[in-house]
């Protein structure tokens, strides 16, 4: 009688062992215990070939063929998953590191120092010729502006009196416009805020912060 190849998906999906106390446990991502099952399949299926019809060596070279590339993507994806591990080890301790440090994130509010002096950073994607800065309500009422004129590429910051303000300064806003030749260049608004604790989300770090928000440790800009 002629036996067929070996089906080594079996392999590739495993098999559950259960003991004398009925407690059970899978060799499925063990590659040693995957090449042991395939080789008493090969040794079994050696045994009752046809000898008529016997497996020839390319029907053998195939097979091992498939045993190595089963336990070889087994490994790796152990050693890949140890890897992300480890990743996510590192990030939860320099996530921890960052509780009680202020970070920058995209956002147009107002830090302040004592409620009396406001600044306000953001980043300029090319350099511009004309840079105005409007303190702003969060109506969008106008309270005061601010001329920076010509700036860098990259990351800006401004100061601003907040003591001349009569409301609450920490309700303020700014908006940066920012142009060179009359063409627009773009500025996008940072604005600064202290971590108060972190977590995780989908295996990214967040962090939350002193505004109640939760962010992404991937959008922050800075750390001061």
């Amino acid at each position: 009688m002629f036996i067929s190849p070996i089906d080594t998906s079996a392999l590739d999906a495993g098999a559950l062992t259960t003991n004398k106390n009925g407690s059970s446990s899978s060799t499925s991502t063990d590659p040693a215990a995957m090449q042991d099952r395939f080789l008493k399949l090969l040794v079994a299926q050696l045994n009752n070939q046809d000898p008529m019809n016997p497996l020839d060596n390319a029907q053998m070279t195939t097979q091992m063929a498939q045993i190595n590339t089963v336990t070889g993507l087994q490994t790796l994806n152990l050693s890949m998953q140890t890897m992300a591990e480890q990743f996510s080890t590192m990030q939860q301790i320099q996530g921890i590191s960052l509780i009680g440090r202020s970070v920058l994130v995209e956002g147009n509010r107002l830090a302040l120092d004592d409620g009396k002096q406001g600044q306000g950073r953001f980043v300029l994607d090319n350099a511009a010729a004309q840079v105005k800065v409007d303190i702003v309500t969060p109506g969008g009422v106008l309270v005061d502006s601010l001329e920076l004129g010509a700036l860098e590429k990259g990351r800006q910051q401004f100061d601003w009196d907040a003591s001349q303000y009569q409301g609450n300064p920490a309700e303020l806003r700014f908006q940066v416009t920012a142009s060179t030749q009359g063409q627009p260049v773009v500025a996008t608004p940072l604005m600064q805020s202290k971590v108060m604790a972190t977590g995780s989300n989908a295996g990214a770090l967040t962090l939350t912060l002193e505004s109640g928000e939760t962010v992404n440790y991937a959008q922050v800009g800075g750390v001061i």
